[in-house]
């Protein structure tokens, strides 16, 4: 493919496609539209894509997969698209319904029809209700998928907007209810109150009727910080325990404060630990470091604690904590929620994960596992304020996700409802191996592959992986991939890299800033173990990941293009010295570091994918996806990376959602014509003889 001219105003000369940073610059929309011609032309006109495309949507629009929902004080709510309701509708029905073969809804916002009735490009973000009687809701509206949203109140149960209620226009902000009249908004203010990452740094009260202009500053960051966020503290019943602001120095790095009559009070929490909520009277705090908060009193890294309500509020500086949870060497916190009356944990073990309902009585925490099936990925779907009662998605990635139903008071438990089986499963099986980093340490990875396998290098083969910001890859059903690849005959691998959560804090502090290196040197050595193993070769081998995972990909194809012959790369990172003056980019430089600080640049410098592009090598012609409305990761990493393949000759294949966010698809149809794309052109780059039987 070759690359468009850059306009006469094409930016400085060490970057020659520093134009394509303008978003919706009109040289930059034409070059997008012109590449999306191009890929749609090749990968479409394959014989495979119409059948994955009409596949991929038939499972994502199945009226009878899982709706899953919350649970409230007005019924079981939940967002849902199909073909009928592309953007969505939210709405709600019973328990009693919910169990049933047909549930029936009540539509509480259509969101369809009102993308018609005000002609806006609405994508539905949410809403935020004030409890306890959560009738009145602030709901966020995007654009077309960007992060930035209008906040608009609405009454649940009216089913309709307030007129003359709370609307704060479009941003990047965060709000939370005081009561019925007051709310606590970060936003942009105007000028000088927003963080170099675009995010604001200034918390204020809002007025029922009160003109932005007239808010009272409460609280203020500073401008180098990456956000400030209020926060209000309640119990299951919705009274107020405290209300503050949540300091982000860095992505991973808080100060907290609360406001007190004389002024906010900064608490004494380590910096690595986030206020996780009220349950069972006690405040709760999660620790991603090490602490001493007294000389008699420790806890390690990767703990939960709690602190006397009562004793806390009377003096937040000097209450003394207890442990709720601390993990074991290969452990690691998963979720949490609470319920009226106990606090409910999943917890990780070797990336396999079990519930647990914990409850305080006598000064300490007891905790009862949940009887969940087992050798299954299980996580948080709802729980309530009013009873303990919870709900869990249970999977693997073979088994299709059902939803289970747990009453701690009457100490029962029910599978409701299974999502229908979207894939033939029966001819494959899921191993877990580990391979050897550059360092030695040893990197644990799950192999989805066909039971009848010959380990003589031919499995056409795709390796997933993440690696940052402290999040895990967790087992789950695979859906459309293993429709589109596994029933291929494929395998499907997925790499927990260090940088991830899988392990904890600690294991996300392995890889970050100068030693990020070692989340790129894990995933070549799964993809060297894959190879050595003769699962597949590097001819069968490919790579896919977005966003942090993109950076991942892109990487791996810069360092070790020999190994792969196709790669996915979503969304991504790619040119890292530019990375903070791009999108949200200046948030993440506690993960990465700083390009404008020597030393660091120097570490980025040595992995940076867009400058590692270079002529004499041969990449394995990847498939670039991004959207022009993602206001997280700017789409000109990918433009630039695909434009500079172009100079270089080299083949590559760009496609950008000109709607989408940072998922690059905001409804299922978008979604399931990314994914026909995707593995059209993993099926041409890997399995070459499946080419000769369809075309």
């Amino acid at each position: 493919m070759t690359v468009s001219q850059a306009p006469t105003n094409a930016a400085a000369a060490d970057d020659p496609f520093r134009w394509l940073e303008e978003i919706e610059g009109p040289g930059a929309l034409a070059w997008a539209r012109a590449e999306n011609e191009k890929t749609l032309g090749v990968l479409q006109s394959d014989p495979r894509y119409r059948r994955f495309y009409e596949q991929a949507l038939s499972i994502l629009q199945a009226k009878d997969r899982i709706a899953y929902v919350s649970l409230g004080r007005h019924g079981l709510e939940n967002f849902w698209q199909d073909d009928h309701h592309v953007r969505g509708i939210w709405r709600r029905t019973t328990l009693e319904s919910y169990r049933s073969q047909d549930p029936r809804w009540q539509i509480i916002l259509d969101i369809d029809a009102l993308a018609v009735a005000e002609n806006r490009n609405w994508v539905f973000k949410g809403s935020r209700c004030l409890p306890p009687e959560e009738r009145l809701c602030l709901l966020s509206l995007s654009d077309g998928g960007k992060d930035a949203a209008s906040i608009r109140e609405f009454d649940r149960l009216a089913t309709s907007f307030i007129p003359d209620g709370f609307h704060l226009p479009e941003g990047k902000q965060s709000v939370s209810w005081v009561d019925g009249d007051t709310l606590l908004v970060a936003r942009d203010w105007g000028e000088g109150t927003l963080t170099q990452a675009g995010y604001p740094f200034v918390v204020k009260e809002l007025k029922r009727a009160q003109p932005l202009t007239e808010a009272r500053e409460i609280f203020r960051g500073e401008p180098t910080d990456v956000q400030s966020l209020p926060f209000v503290l309640r119990d299951s019943e919705g009274h107020i325990h405290a209300a503050g602001a949540n300091r982000l120095i860095s992505s991973f790095e808080h100060e907290y404060a609360v406001f007190r009559s004389d002024g906010p009070i900064k608490l004494n929490l380590p910096k690595k630990a986030t206020i996780a909520g009220v349950a069972c009277s006690r405040l709760l705090v999660k620790l991603d470091e090490d602490w001493t908060p007294f000389e008699d009193v420790s806890f390690a890294a990767g703990s939960m604690i709690s602190y006397d309500l009562a004793e806390w509020k009377q003096d937040p500086l000097r209450a003394r904590p207890s442990l709720v949870f601390q993990p074991r060497p290969r452990q690691a916190l998963s979720g949490f929620t609470r319920t009226r009356n106990s606090l409910i944990l999943t917890i990780l073990e070797n990336v396999q994960s079990k519930a647990f309902v914990y409850k305080y009585d006598e000064g300490a925490w007891s905790a009862t596992p949940i009887p969940l099936p087992e050798h299954a990925n299980v996580s948080l779907s709802a729980a309530s304020d009013e009873a303990d009662q919870a709900m869990f998605a249970v999977s693997n990635y073979l088994r299709p996700t059902s939803i289970w139903y747990f009453d701690a008071e009457n100490k029962s438990l029910d599978e409701l409802t299974t999502t229908p089986a979207a894939f033939d499963a029966s001819n494959h099986v899921v191993e877990q191996f580990e391979a050897t980093s550059r360092d030695g340490t040893s990197i644990p990875y799950f192999l989805v592959r066909p039971k009848n396998a010959r380990f003589d290098g031919t499995i056409p083969t795709l390796l997933h992986g993440y690696g940052g910001f402290q999040v895990p890859l967790l087992p789950s059903y695979l859906g459309p991939v293993g429709r589109l690849w596994l029933e291929q005959g494929n395998a499907y691998v997925v790499a927990n890299l260090r940088g991830g959560g899988e392990f904890g804090p600690q294991w996300h502090q392995a890889a970050q800033g100068a030693t990020k290196q070692k989340t790129w040197d894990d995933f070549i050595a799964v993809a060297e173990d894959l190879i050595r193993r003769k699962i597949t070769s590097p001819r069968r081998l490919g790579v896919i990941g977005g966003s942090q995972g993109g950076l991942l990909v892109g990487t791996a194809i810069t360092q070790h293009p020999e190994l792969f012959n196709a790669a996915i790369i979503q969304v991504p990172l790619l040119d890292m010295l530019r990375y903070t003056s791009l999108g949200a980019g200046a948030s993440w430089i506690a993960e990465y570091g700083d390009p404008a600080i020597a030393e660091q640049r120097a570490w980025i410098e040595g992995y940076s994918p867009y400058q590692k592009l270079v002529a004499g090598k041969t990449y394995p012609a990847p498939l670039i996806l991004t959207s022009t409305k993602d206001d997280r990761v700017h789409p000109a990493h990918g433009r630039k990376a695909a434009a500079k393949l172009a100079a270089l000759g080299q083949p590559y294949f760009y496609y950008e959602n000109i709607d989408g966010g940072h998922s690059a698809a905001v409804n299922l149809i978008e979604h399931a014509r990314r994914l026909a794309l995707e593995y059209t052109y993993a099926s041409r780059r890997l399995c070459p003889e499946e080419v000769r039987r369809t075309g």
